[in-house]
């Protein structure tokens, strides 16, 4: 797809056929809650707390605005999205699985071919508990980071587009509480509430994971997050959808259909910076990207800090894959708790007991390529798939700055640079995959990253702007509007 015609499309759910959701019940949802009482009644307390914590820390200040969100009827193309004016605290989060696959078995590791599991394996309930928590707990993190960014809004479409996401986010979480509470009894609504207390960024009581604790303070950081960031939770969604135990599968499979729309928010908002920045260069007649006091005049981005930014976010986000060597990875593997990217099309026995993969890392100051068990190095491979997956975005950046006739294109740095965790974890690592010593390091690392100037910078472009069909100078208008409204549509009703 090119970046000219770059547009939202819901992705099908595999095994899709339509499943009809039950809207009119206080949880909407299509797993036939009202069947379950002791159910729907832990949910239904759980509720108004989930209210409690989103007036807290959901959106800030726009609680009682009418938005123009999507929300679902359906988990087939045809029911998957319905658009309505919705304030969001009233918004109809609930419950909703990817219909059955009858005959699924597991689809790998020791237990592959068995019948995919409908109850808890008792062997397996902490490990699968555990995988659920910290899934769950990146859902309500990432609403906890964006909560001001409505403030400085460079659109009502980009402003609509921020809610939808903060909502999805939401109904994840549920999602992940309904197969806590279902499976896991008291242990299980205890992690619910438990998801409720943790805090983006709080020093007593943070979100599990690194990330979600870093800030986001402006848009350019949230188009970053949404692309780079929630690229890591398609990945480790499209791996829990290979869970044998089908009821995870099933639920990681819809909210894959959701993922999609916070993705494109991510790489087309980035697209449209490089839009802005590319077109007033034209208009003021300078080629040289490199010339950032000229470009930074014009009231846009210039094209070397998206670089830095893109970095930052890249380097961060590969930490959440965790250490490239990892025996907790290879049980939940050889559990059949959780696969690999694209399990089904990988051509292998989906069990590894004698494969190897190659792993790189630092040796005697060098970097080099090893080849370890393939058990152990189920987070170096998703990793790598990570790494690939990103590129069709950034290659699609790329096509716009060259069709401004701009000479500068954007690159992945080196895996190991900046990180925090596994393998390079403390190392020093350029963007070409130099092994740098500290003194090196700090040296050249400014012009890889952004600096306290740049973030400056970029918090002064962030002025909101709320009229309808109207875009800060940073950031070009979409080719097309959601739901194909027109440029002028008002996609927020502010109160």
């Amino acid at each position: 797809m090119s970046a000219d015609t770059l547009t939202e499309t819901p992705e099908s759910v595999p095994g899709d056929h339509f499943v009809e959701i039950n809207t009119d019940e206080t949880i909407p949802n299509n797993v036939a809650l009202t069947s379950d009482k002791q159910l729907q009644r832990a949910l239904e307390t759980w509720r108004p707390k989930y209210l409690d914590w989103w007036q807290d820390m959901g959106p800030e200040g726009f609680q009682t605005s009418k938005v123009y969100l999507r929300t679902a009827v359906g988990v087939d193309p045809a029911g998957w999205a319905k658009f309505d004016y919705v304030r969001m605290p009233e918004y109809r989060w609930g419950i909703l699985l990817a219909p059955k696959v009858e005959g699924r078995t597991v689809p790998c590791g020791r237990h592959k071919g068995e019948p995919a599991w409908q109850e808890v394996p008792g062997e397996y309930r902490a490990t699968l508990r555990r995988l659920l928590v910290v899934q769950g707990d990146t859902e309500p993190a990432s609403v906890e980071q964006q909560r001001y960014l409505g403030a400085t809004a460079p659109s009502l479409y980009d402003m609509r587009n921020l809610f939808q996401v903060n909502v999805e986010e939401g109904r994840h979480l549920w999602a992940i509480v309904y197969l806590l509470v279902k499976y896991f009894g008291k242990d299980g609504r205890e992690e619910a509430q438990a998801l409720l207390e943790r805090r983006s960024g709080e020093a007593d009581n943070p979100r599990i994971l690194g990330a979600f604790n870093e800030r986001t303070p402006d848009w350019l950081s949230f188009f970053m997050f949404t692309y780079f960031t929630d690229r890591d939770g398609k990945m480790q969604l499209a791996a829990l959808a290979e869970s044998g135990f089908d009821p995870l599968s099933r639920t990681c499979r819809f909210m894959l259909t959701e993922e999609a729309h916070h993705m494109f928010v991510g790489e087309t908002g980035v697209q449209r910076t490089i839009e802005a920045t590319c077109n007033a260069m034209n208009r003021a007649g300078i080629k040289d990207p490199n010339d950032v006091e000229a470009v930074r005049r014009l009231g846009v981005v210039d094209l070397p800090l998206l670089q830095r930014k893109a970095n930052f976010h890249m380097s961060v986000t590969r930490d959440l894959f965790g250490g490239e060597i990892s025996s907790n990875a290879a049980e939940s593997f050889s559990a059949g708790l959780k696969g690999r990217f694209n399990e089904a099309n990988l051509k292998d026995d989906h069990v590894l007991a004698d494969a190897t993969y190659p792993v790189e890392r630092v040796v005697d100051g060098k970097i080099v390529e090893e080849q370890v068990p393939a058990l152990r190095a189920i987070n170096a491979r998703l990793l790598d798939d990570y790494i690939k997956d990103c590129q069709g975005g950034i290659d699609r950046w790329n096509k716009v700055i060259e069709k401004a006739g701009i000479a500068f294109r954007f690159t992945q740095p080196h895996k190991g640079f900046n990180r925090r965790i596994g393998e390079f974890g403390g190392k020093r690592i350029s963007p070409a995959g130099e092994v740098l010593t500290e003194e090196q390091w700090q040296a050249r690392s400014g012009a890889w990253l952004p600096n306290a100037a740049d973030m400056t910078f970029i918090d002064s472009l962030m002025k909101p702007c709320r009229e309808p069909g109207a875009y800060a100078s940073w950031i070009a208008p979409p080719r097309v509007g959601i739901n194909n409204q027109a440029g002028d549509f008002e996609y927020v009703k502010i109160a």
